[in-house]
């Protein structure tokens, strides 16, 4: 995994302008420490960061490569998953490798098919490639949106970058934001609209889309989207296809050149891919799997059933690494410091985001990279089998709304009288392109539209914030993970499966419960689903909410914004809270941590309100 940058400006020559190349660089150096390269083409100039991970030597970029007249270029970060494949395809028509890195399989699909490249790959990524003799720039994105891309255009020209750090460092995108964005931040976040970068002027690409940049125009084009189709398996078949399609992907993500690890909660699918991991380690004798947990300090003294989480997570792990014979090691985090994390979790983000789920994913990736550059992950398989109890409640599930925000109540509470008049309306619209975007078949029951519109809408939402997280919160440490359930052949088919299959037995991802039940210990195939670990502990309530009556102490652009009655309100009453912030994990000590983390974000990028 690396970080990419780049720009193209008829006004500049970035020979005679080596700074800002730098300074964008530089930003990025948390997500590439160990090598760093530039490429400059008078007014164009390409920008690598890299993790390395597979091939030190061949695998540097910028790379470039000569061929037919035209010199290629290209800034590449992420992984491929079929390199085997493509690698053997390319070579068979005449292309020649000098390593086996993905980068130049990637480059090289592109020379031979062009803009069709995207549709070879399979894999998460967001890449660049500069023709020099055409001056076209062709910037892509995976299928799933697993790795960040952003962009703005200017007079003259246009900047990219994996972070909004690199953009802003460019001088050409200032620290600005309009009602849009503050609609984003206050009635969405820490979700936001696909291909908004809520800076003003500041966009990314959308999951499966791709843009040419020439002539001085940009065009975007979507490559893959969530497609109807018949589902044609019987519930056999299904069984099996999801146990061979989840199977594969954990198995082809296990190419490294460097030690990989795996998290592991004790929930079903961190055993899946940590046993099915660990039976692929004992059949080729590669020893046994490193696992990882997280836990807060003394939080089992405060831990309370809910319908969100039912369970602790304790005694499954201690069943899932015996039954696999891991390397365990649990990293226990301390409150005060999950609190002070919360700042370094905007500036991994460039944004406010998932607060204390943020800051502890953050903390957690931390200590892991001190052994590992690269673990693996359980993330998206609720978003893709229908894993929430929003996908089980039929009032809920019926209800025409973001499931895990129903109501704007808190949020409108938050702000003072008169302040985003319009953000209902501003959500109620982001519902709406979303849910009639939807591709269904005409032969579509009520209760088949509907589940569709809620993969829909917890793909191209809830799923997105938590790839955010993912990406920007293991990269701010230099460690890559990756995410099997998001192998876009899993999401296709899953987003096809009838309700009935998928929901096998009445349960939450029953089908890939029964697809596994053989291989996992009862208990865990079975287990009730709990979601990622929060810290129960009153000290971080108390923590966040003396943090909050400071700063609304202070006359600021977003103090301006706030009611401080309103806040004062969820700090003296916080059990009152009727619905969370958002999702299931964000009520009273979650949202005055977002309200800090705004106020971080104000201070720290300068922010104005335009």
């Amino acid at each position: 995994m690396c970080g990419i940058a780049g720009i193209t400006d008829k006004f500049t020559d970035f020979s005679d302008n080596l700074k800002v190349l730098s300074d964008m660089s530089k930003s990025l150096v948390r997500r590439g420490p160990d090598e760093n390269g530039i490429f400059i083409d008078r007014d164009t100039a390409l920008i690598h960061r890299r993790l390395v991970v597979i091939d030190r030597e061949n695998g540097k970029q910028p790379m470039i490569c000569g061929l037919r007249g035209e010199r290629y270029v290209i800034v590449y970060n992420g992984e491929l998953y079929n390199t085997d494949e493509l690698r053997s395809e390319l070579t068979a028509k005449g292309y020649a490798f000098k390593g086996h890195s993905d980068t130049e399989v990637v480059l090289k699909s592109y020379i031979e098919y062009g803009e069709d490249c995207p549709e070879k790959l399979n894999g998460i990524f967001a890449f660049a490639v500069y023709e020099v003799n055409s001056k076209r720039l062709f910037l892509c994105r995976d299928r799933i949106g697993v790795k960040p891309l952003f962009f703005s255009e200017f007079n003259g020209g246009l900047v990219f970058a994996s972070e909004i750090k690199a953009l802003l460092k460019s001088g050409k995108v200032k620290p600005e934001v309009d009602e849009n964005g503050l609609c984003e931040l206050f009635f969405l976040g820490p979700a936001r609209t696909s291909g908004s970068g809520i800076f003003k002027n500041v966009k990314e690409l959308k999951p499966g889309e791709y843009a040419v940049y020439e002539d001085g125009r940009l065009r975007r084009k979507t490559y893959f989207t969530l497609e109807a189709r018949e589902f044609e398996d019987n519930e056999k078949t299904a069984i099996e296809r999801t146990r061979y399609l989840l199977t594969d992907a954990v198995e082809k993500q296990l190419v490294s050149d460097v030690p990989l690890c795996f998290f592991l909660s004790g929930g079903l699918d961190s055993s899946i891919i940590v046993k099915t991991a660990a039976n692929y380690y004992k059949k080729h004798n590669l020893g046994r799997v490193p696992t990882y947990s997280v836990e807060y300090r003394d939080n089992m003294k405060y831990f309370e059933k809910s319908l969100f989480q039912p369970t602790a997570d304790v005694e499954f792990i201690k069943l899932m690494s015996e039954d696999t014979d891991s390397d365990h090691r649990e990293i226990i985090l301390d409150n005060s410091l999950l609190a002070d994390a919360l700042y370094d979790s905007v500036l991994a983000r460039d944004l406010p985001g998932y607060v204390d789920v943020d800051s502890s994913l953050l903390l957690f990736c931390q200590e892991i990279k001190k052994d590992f550059t690269v673990a693996l992950s359980g993330e998206c398989a609720d978003e893709i089998f229908g894993g929430y109890p929003w996908y089980h409640n039929r009032e809920i599930l019926f209800e025409s709304c973001f499931p895990w925000s129903r109501s704007q109540d808190i949020r409108r509470s938050v702000l003072k009288d008169g302040v985003l008049r319009h953000g209902e309306e501003y959500v109620r619209q982001r519902y709406l392109d979303t849910v009639n975007s939807t591709d269904k078949l005409s032969s579509d029951s009520e209760l088949t539209a509907r589940m569709r519109e809620m993969f829909s809408l917890n793909f191209y939402w809830f799923m997105q914030c938590l790839l955010e997280r993912k990406d920007r919160c293991s990269m701010y440490s230099g460690l890559e993970v990756r995410v099997p359930f998001c192998d876009y052949r899993l999401v296709e088919y899953a987003y096809n499966m009838p309700w009935e299959i998928k929901a096998l037995n009445g349960r939450e991802k029953g089908i890939v419960r029964k697809a596994f039940e053989d291989v996992l210990p009862y208990e865990i195939a079975w287990r009730k689903k709990s979601p990622y670990p929060k810290t129960h502990n009153p000290q971080y309530m108390k923590i966040c909410a003396k943090r909050v009556k400071k700063l609304l102490r202070e006359k600021n652009a977003l103090t301006e914004l706030l009611s401080k009655d309103g806040i004062r309100e969820i700090i003296e009453h916080p059990d009152e809270i009727s619905s969370p912030w958002y999702g299931q994990l964000m009520k009273a000590p979650q949202i005055l941590a977002y309200i800090i983390e705004l106020d971080c974000w104000f201070k720290e990028y300068n922010v104005e309100i335009v």
